[in-house]
Protein backbone atom coordinates (compact mmCIF):
# COMPACT_ATOMS: atom_id res chain seq x y z
CA UNK A 1 0.00 0.00 0.00
CA UNK A 2 1.47 3.45 -0.60
CA UNK A 3 2.04 5.99 1.82
CA UNK A 4 -0.75 8.75 1.75
CA UNK A 5 -0.25 12.34 3.03
CA UNK A 6 -3.15 14.56 2.95
CA UNK A 7 -2.17 18.48 3.37
CA UNK A 8 -3.49 21.85 3.45
CA UNK A 9 -2.39 22.94 0.35
CA UNK A 10 0.50 22.88 -2.51
CA UNK A 11 2.77 24.41 -0.40
CA UNK A 12 2.69 21.97 2.81
CA UNK A 13 2.87 19.62 -0.35
CA UNK A 14 6.61 21.15 -1.27
CA UNK A 15 7.95 21.26 1.80
CA UNK A 16 7.31 17.90 2.65
CA UNK A 17 8.86 17.12 -0.60
CA UNK A 18 11.52 19.37 0.12
CA UNK A 19 12.55 17.37 3.31
CA UNK A 20 12.61 14.57 1.35
CA UNK A 21 14.84 15.45 -1.29
CA UNK A 22 17.38 17.35 1.07
CA UNK A 23 17.72 14.39 3.49
CA UNK A 24 18.86 11.65 0.18
CA UNK A 25 21.11 14.98 -0.94
CA UNK A 26 22.78 15.02 2.47
CA UNK A 27 23.03 10.67 2.30
CA UNK A 28 24.16 11.03 -1.41
CA UNK A 29 25.42 14.10 -2.69
CA UNK A 30 25.10 12.67 -6.51
CA UNK A 31 21.84 11.35 -5.84
CA UNK A 32 19.87 10.51 -9.32
CA UNK A 33 16.30 12.76 -9.35
CA UNK A 34 13.78 12.00 -11.59
CA UNK A 35 11.70 15.15 -12.69
CA UNK A 36 8.32 15.92 -13.18
CA UNK A 37 6.82 18.75 -15.64
CA UNK A 38 3.69 20.58 -15.58
CA UNK A 39 2.42 22.62 -12.85
CA UNK A 40 1.99 20.08 -10.42
CA UNK A 41 5.78 19.74 -8.61
CA UNK A 42 6.70 23.62 -9.15
CA UNK A 43 5.62 24.29 -5.18
CA UNK A 44 7.81 21.23 -4.84
CA UNK A 45 10.87 23.23 -6.97
CA UNK A 46 10.48 26.09 -5.19
CA UNK A 47 10.42 24.65 -1.80
CA UNK A 48 13.39 22.95 -2.52
CA UNK A 49 15.38 25.95 -4.30
CA UNK A 50 14.56 27.58 -0.77
CA UNK A 51 16.11 25.29 1.61
CA UNK A 52 19.08 24.36 -0.85
CA UNK A 53 19.81 28.49 -0.58
CA UNK A 54 18.93 28.78 3.00
CA UNK A 55 21.47 25.91 4.05
CA UNK A 56 24.22 26.03 0.97
CA UNK A 57 23.46 22.61 0.10
CA UNK A 58 26.13 21.65 -2.36
CA UNK A 59 24.06 19.98 -5.58
CA UNK A 60 26.76 19.82 -8.00
CA UNK A 61 26.84 16.64 -8.61
CA UNK A 62 22.67 15.69 -8.14
CA UNK A 63 21.73 14.28 -11.14
CA UNK A 64 18.56 14.24 -13.27
CA UNK A 65 16.07 12.50 -15.47
CA UNK A 66 12.92 14.12 -16.69
CA UNK A 67 9.94 11.63 -17.45
CA UNK A 68 9.26 12.69 -20.90
CA UNK A 69 9.27 15.02 -23.77
CA UNK A 70 7.89 16.27 -26.87
CA UNK A 71 8.59 14.75 -30.26
CA UNK A 72 8.82 17.50 -33.28
CA UNK A 73 9.58 20.65 -31.55
CA UNK A 74 12.04 22.51 -33.00
CA UNK A 75 15.23 23.24 -30.30
CA UNK A 76 14.57 25.95 -27.86
CA UNK A 77 10.97 25.67 -28.32
CA UNK A 78 10.36 27.39 -24.73
CA UNK A 79 7.54 24.78 -24.12
CA UNK A 80 10.06 21.67 -25.22
CA UNK A 81 10.97 19.91 -21.67
CA UNK A 82 14.16 20.22 -21.77
CA UNK A 83 13.63 24.29 -21.40
CA UNK A 84 11.09 23.78 -18.80
CA UNK A 85 13.11 21.68 -16.82
CA UNK A 86 16.29 24.17 -17.71
CA UNK A 87 13.68 27.24 -16.72
CA UNK A 88 12.31 25.49 -13.45
CA UNK A 89 14.51 23.38 -11.77
CA UNK A 90 18.09 23.42 -13.13
CA UNK A 91 18.24 27.05 -12.54
CA UNK A 92 16.58 27.79 -9.66
CA UNK A 93 18.26 24.99 -7.89
CA UNK A 94 21.84 25.56 -9.10
CA UNK A 95 22.11 22.03 -10.61
CA UNK A 96 24.87 20.93 -13.24
CA UNK A 97 23.05 21.53 -16.88
CA UNK A 98 24.90 18.79 -18.05
CA UNK A 99 24.18 15.72 -15.03
CA UNK A 100 19.96 16.68 -16.00
CA UNK A 101 19.35 14.99 -18.95
CA UNK A 102 15.87 15.06 -21.15
CA UNK A 103 14.64 12.45 -23.38
CA UNK A 104 15.72 13.19 -27.18
CA UNK A 105 12.44 13.73 -29.33
CA UNK A 106 14.35 14.97 -32.26
CA UNK A 107 12.39 13.27 -34.95
CA UNK A 108 15.66 12.42 -36.89
CA UNK A 109 17.06 10.02 -33.73
CA UNK A 110 13.74 8.76 -32.06
CA UNK A 111 14.36 5.10 -33.59
CA UNK A 112 16.83 4.77 -30.94
CA UNK A 113 16.19 7.25 -28.51
CA UNK A 114 13.97 4.95 -25.89
CA UNK A 115 16.89 2.40 -25.49
CA UNK A 116 19.90 5.52 -25.14
CA UNK A 117 17.67 6.90 -22.09
CA UNK A 118 17.13 3.90 -20.61
CA UNK A 119 21.13 3.11 -21.29
CA UNK A 120 21.60 6.88 -19.28
CA UNK A 121 19.51 5.92 -16.09
CA UNK A 122 21.13 2.40 -15.66
CA UNK A 123 24.46 4.26 -15.99
CA UNK A 124 23.79 6.38 -13.82
CA UNK A 125 22.52 3.60 -11.33
CA UNK A 126 19.13 4.35 -11.26
CA UNK A 127 16.57 6.93 -10.14
CA UNK A 128 16.64 7.57 -6.43
CA UNK A 129 13.60 9.42 -5.70
CA UNK A 130 11.15 9.96 -8.77
CA UNK A 131 8.69 12.68 -8.82
CA UNK A 132 5.26 12.01 -10.11
CA UNK A 133 2.00 14.13 -11.21
CA UNK A 134 -1.27 12.44 -12.52
CA UNK A 135 -3.39 13.40 -15.34
CA UNK A 136 -6.56 13.07 -15.26
CA UNK A 137 -7.14 10.21 -17.56
CA UNK A 138 -5.07 8.33 -14.84
CA UNK A 139 -1.58 8.69 -17.16
CA UNK A 140 1.69 8.83 -15.25
CA UNK A 141 4.14 10.42 -17.04
CA UNK A 142 3.01 10.66 -21.12
CA UNK A 143 1.87 6.81 -20.20
CA UNK A 144 -1.87 6.94 -21.30
CA UNK A 145 -4.35 4.15 -20.52
CA UNK A 146 -3.27 1.26 -22.00
CA UNK A 147 -0.09 1.75 -21.48
CA UNK A 148 1.87 -2.10 -20.40
CA UNK A 149 2.94 -1.64 -16.81
CA UNK A 150 6.30 -3.60 -17.86
CA UNK A 151 7.11 -0.84 -20.44
CA UNK A 152 10.06 0.93 -20.82
CA UNK A 153 10.70 4.39 -22.86
CA UNK A 154 9.01 4.91 -25.76
CA UNK A 155 7.34 6.51 -27.91
CA UNK A 156 3.45 7.23 -27.12
CA UNK A 157 0.71 8.71 -28.67
CA UNK A 158 -0.89 11.66 -26.84
CA UNK A 159 -4.41 11.60 -26.31
CA UNK A 160 -7.40 14.28 -26.92
CA UNK A 161 -7.62 15.07 -23.24
CA UNK A 162 -3.80 15.50 -22.47
CA UNK A 163 -3.41 17.54 -25.18
CA UNK A 164 -6.23 19.64 -23.89
CA UNK A 165 -5.23 19.64 -20.82
CA UNK A 166 -1.71 21.06 -22.12
CA UNK A 167 -3.03 23.41 -24.70
CA UNK A 168 -3.01 25.73 -21.53
CA UNK A 169 0.89 26.29 -22.49
CA UNK A 170 0.85 26.59 -26.03
CA UNK A 171 -0.91 29.60 -28.18
CA UNK A 172 -3.56 27.27 -29.57
CA UNK A 173 -4.65 23.57 -29.25
CA UNK A 174 -3.03 22.98 -32.07
CA UNK A 175 0.16 23.51 -31.34
CA UNK A 176 0.21 20.81 -28.60
CA UNK A 177 2.24 17.88 -30.26
CA UNK A 178 0.59 14.39 -30.93
CA UNK A 179 3.71 12.65 -29.73
CA UNK A 180 5.81 12.12 -27.10
CA UNK A 181 9.21 10.08 -25.93
CA UNK A 182 8.24 8.80 -22.46
CA UNK A 183 9.54 7.04 -19.32
CA UNK A 184 7.74 3.80 -19.06
CA UNK A 185 5.77 2.55 -16.18
CA UNK A 186 8.42 -0.12 -15.96
CA UNK A 187 11.26 2.45 -15.87
CA UNK A 188 9.52 4.30 -13.36
CA UNK A 189 8.69 1.77 -11.36
CA UNK A 190 12.73 0.50 -10.88
CA UNK A 191 13.22 4.18 -9.03
CA UNK A 192 13.63 3.30 -5.44
CA UNK A 193 11.11 6.01 -4.29
CA UNK A 194 8.02 7.43 -5.47
CA UNK A 195 6.68 10.30 -4.65
CA UNK A 196 3.17 11.01 -6.13
CA UNK A 197 1.78 14.95 -5.98
CA UNK A 198 -1.36 15.78 -7.46
CA UNK A 199 -4.08 18.55 -6.24
CA UNK A 200 -8.03 19.85 -6.84
CA UNK A 201 -11.07 18.20 -7.55
CA UNK A 202 -10.35 17.29 -10.81
CA UNK A 203 -7.76 14.60 -9.87
CA UNK A 204 -9.63 12.98 -7.18
CA UNK A 205 -11.25 10.58 -9.74
CA UNK A 206 -7.94 9.80 -10.89
CA UNK A 207 -5.81 9.54 -7.29
CA UNK A 208 -8.66 6.97 -5.91
CA UNK A 209 -8.08 4.76 -8.80
CA UNK A 210 -4.04 4.56 -8.32
CA UNK A 211 -4.43 4.50 -4.95
CA UNK A 212 -6.99 1.92 -4.22
CA UNK A 213 -8.20 0.90 -7.62
CA UNK A 214 -7.24 -2.12 -9.20
CA UNK A 215 -4.11 -2.59 -10.85
CA UNK A 216 -4.81 -1.95 -14.54
CA UNK A 217 -3.26 -0.67 -17.67
CA UNK A 218 -6.67 1.10 -18.38
CA UNK A 219 -5.17 3.25 -14.91
CA UNK A 220 -1.34 3.25 -15.13
CA UNK A 221 -1.51 4.97 -12.31
CA UNK A 222 -2.58 2.55 -10.33
CA UNK A 223 1.32 0.64 -10.95
CA UNK A 224 2.81 2.39 -7.91
CA UNK A 225 0.76 0.10 -5.86
CA UNK A 226 3.02 -2.40 -7.25
CA UNK A 227 6.03 -0.16 -5.69
CA UNK A 228 7.79 -1.23 -2.31
CA UNK A 229 8.63 2.65 -1.39
CA UNK A 230 5.57 5.07 -3.02
CA UNK A 231 4.22 8.13 -1.16
CA UNK A 232 1.12 9.81 -2.45
CA UNK A 233 1.17 13.54 -1.03
CA UNK A 234 -2.52 15.02 -1.91
CA UNK A 235 -4.39 18.17 -0.54
CA UNK A 236 -8.12 17.46 1.04
CA UNK A 237 -10.26 18.42 -2.80
CA UNK A 238 -7.84 15.40 -4.72
CA UNK A 239 -8.40 12.72 -1.74
CA UNK A 240 -12.11 13.51 -1.54
CA UNK A 241 -12.41 10.44 -3.27
CA UNK A 242 -10.60 8.19 -1.05
CA UNK A 243 -12.18 5.15 1.38
CA UNK A 244 -9.95 4.94 3.24
CA UNK A 245 -9.44 8.27 4.28
CA UNK A 246 -9.46 8.45 7.72
CA UNK A 247 -6.59 5.51 7.95
CA UNK A 248 -4.47 7.33 5.85
CA UNK A 249 -4.85 10.48 8.05
CA UNK A 250 -4.57 8.17 11.50
CA UNK A 251 -1.46 6.19 10.09
CA UNK A 252 0.38 9.70 9.58
CA UNK A 253 -0.24 11.37 12.19
CA UNK A 254 0.87 8.33 14.32
CA UNK A 255 3.53 7.18 11.66
CA UNK A 256 6.88 6.59 14.40
CA UNK A 257 10.09 9.18 14.20
CA UNK A 258 12.00 6.24 12.66
CA UNK A 259 9.90 5.92 9.50
CA UNK A 260 10.02 9.79 8.74
CA UNK A 261 13.62 10.30 7.20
Amino acid sequence: MAEVVIVADEDAAGALVADAIVSLIRSKPDAVLGLATGSTPLASYRALAHRIAAEAIDVRGVRGFALDEYVGLPPGHPESYRAVITREVVEPLGLTPELVRVPNGDPATIRTAGADYEAAIDAAGGVDLQILGIGRTGHIGFNEPGSSLASLTRVKTLTEQTRLDNARFFDSPDEVPMHCITQGIGTILRARHLVLLAFGSAKARAVAAAVEGAVSASQPGSAIQLHPHATVIVDEAAASELENLAYYRYAWANKPDWQRT
